[in-house]
């Protein structure tokens, strides 16, 4: 399946998103539009459990379509809503009721950094470039880069990448804590792979949805929300199929045969 710029696979109940802006997989207006339309579906349709999103190519992706920020010069309201429109696509990823994990393939720069930050795991290339060069053009980044890069690393290590302009490799980017694991790019899907399906496969998608929902909330909302959100969710699964199917299977040791009800 085809959007703009953004192809769509489903496998084993994983939807596998890739951008396909050659040359660089830039986040133009356009590829944003797809990449939106692609989410659009695989958030309706049930049959797809996890999302992957990676980019074609060399490139995850690198960067905004600088070319598009000159209809915006002299324009501050054009460019504050420039800057709305990839934070509300990323803001929805954030949010998302499925588990979006980045496979950052190749260079993730500006908003291609932005938009790996704003899934909820990352498994990068040992050898991909990741930083938010926005400074070097005058400009900071604007798709959440300088609240979810602080919120990942620290404010110390988020400044020092943003003022600096200064890239990294996967490698120094799991030791930071900015991705979750660090691989060879040969083995790179077949790692993300096993983690989407071990999900996708071997978990209830309403418990799935309800960790999603209480780890977010409580990092947006603050520890003491987040722990009465916590308790909420954890009262409603009680009313659910999939946890009486895992606490019976749990007793009868056996495997638990999840419905997603």
């Amino acid at each position: 399946m085809e959007f703009t710029n953004v192809k769509l696979e489903v496998e084993n109940r994983v939807g596998y998103i890739r951008i396909d802006a050659p040359p660089a997989n830039t986040l133009s207006s356009v590829t944003l539009s797809g990449l939106s339309e692609a989410f659009d579906y695989v958030e309706g349709n049930s049959d797809v459990k996890v999302v992957v999103v990676t980019g074609a190519g060399k490139f995850f992706v690198a960067g905004a379509d600088i070319k598009e920020f000159t209809n915006a010069f002299d324009n501050p309201k054009a460019a504050e809503q420039m800057a709305h429109t990839g934070q509300k696509l990323f803001d929805r990823i954030e949010n998302f009721s499925k588990p979006v994990i980045a496979a950052v393939n190749g260079a993730a720069l500006g908003g291609g950094l932005e938009l790996a930050m704003a899934c909820h795991m990352r498994y990068a290339a040992e050898d991909a470039k990741l930083g938010l060069p926005e400074l070097n053009l005058g400009l900071i980044p604007g798709f959440g880069g300088t609240q979810r890069l602080a919120r990942l690393t620290n404010q110390a290590k988020a400044l020092e990448l943003i003022l600096t302009s200064q890239f990294i490799d996967g490698k120094e980017a799991e030791r930071i804590g900015l991705v979750n694991h660090a691989i060879p790019l040969a083995s790179l899907m077949d790692e993300v792979k096993k983690t989407a399906e071990l999900i996708a496969l071997q978990k209830s998608a309403v418990s799935v949805s309800a960790s999603l929902k209480a780890v977010t909330y409580g990092l947006q909302e603050g520890q003491e929300k987040g722990m009465e959100k916590e308790a909420i969710l954890f009262g409603e699964l009680f009313a659910s199929d999939d946890m009486k199917e895992g606490v019976g299977a749990f007793i009868e040791k056996r495997k638990a045969q999840f419905t997603d009800k």
